[in-house]
């Protein structure tokens, strides 16, 4: 009997959207709280960070369809270790936010065209080879630690404030959606510009909840904004699994 192989990823949609900026809002106030509230240093953070990635990465790749839990633990190890990755780069490293930002930029670039010349196309949905997710993933954790850097940008180095840079990453967001819906931009391009600018969207965002109110933020803390976002992604990640056995059921009839 043929072998089946069952779609990977999630399919990209409104919730898709929603889920990844909570995702993005959650990886930001979670890398803060392992690296500067509980002290632990950037250097750590990655450590910590990676091997939550590296766990959850294997499950993911080995499991034989999308299952909407494994997928968005994944998303959201790659927005925490990219917070972790960001400010290391930044802070621990000296490069600060516009050369930080300049080499995840190109190092997104590379393995984007590295996919491209496997495959001739970078389609998101759907993915069923197990290469061609490893380059899904591996531009997912490039895009998020540039979406930190990104954001981190707008407000040291640009001088903006946590809502300012939020609104104004929102604003990128829209434009692209109103480019999806009444242009024939390519999609795919449009897809990934959305993906980035929804890093530095939750990274401002994740900032403007955490920090003192002195900076412009909410001064919530860490710990309580990332419980307030696990609460939010663990409803939608049972929101996401409902619909898709749903449509599961509808298709196998």
């Amino acid at each position: 009997m043929e072998k089946i192989i069952l779609n990977k990823v999630a399919e990209i949609t409104v919730l898709f959207w929603i889920m990844k900026i909570i995702a993005t809002t959650l990886g930001e106030t979670l890398g803060d709280y392992i690296a500067q509230t509980l002290a632990l240093g950037y250097t750590l953070g990655i450590l910590i960070t990676l091997i939550f990635f590296v766990v959850v990465l294997v499950i993911q790749l080995y499991a034989k369809k999308y299952i909407p839990l494994y997928f968005w633990l994944v998303i959201i190890a790659t927005t925490t270790l990219g917070t972790e990755i960001s400010d290391f780069m930044d802070r621990s490293l000296g490069l600060g936010y516009t050369y930080g930002s300049l080499i995840l930029f190109t190092g997104l670039l590379a393995i984007l065209l590295i996919w491209y010349s496997n495959y001739k196309n970078l389609q998101v949905y759907p993915i069923f080879e197990k290469k061609k997710e490893l380059f899904f993933w591996t531009a997912v954790l490039f895009s998020n630690s540039l979406g930190t850097a990104f954001g981190d940008y707008l407000g040291d180095v640009a001088g903006l404030s946590y809502l300012q840079g939020a609104l104004i990453t929102a604003s990128i967001i829209a434009v692209v959606i109103l480019l999806h819906y009444f242009t024939k931009l390519n999609q795919i391009f449009l897809f990934w510009i959305a993906f980035v600018f929804t890093r530095p969207f939750g990274a401002t965002f994740g900032d403007f909840l955490t920090k003192p109110r002195d900076n412009g933020g909410m001064d919530l803390g860490t710990l309580p904004a990332s419980l307030i976002s696990i609460v939010l992604i663990s409803i939608l990640i049972y929101i996401s699994h409902k619909k898709h056995h749903q449509k599961m059921m509808k298709e196998s009839l």
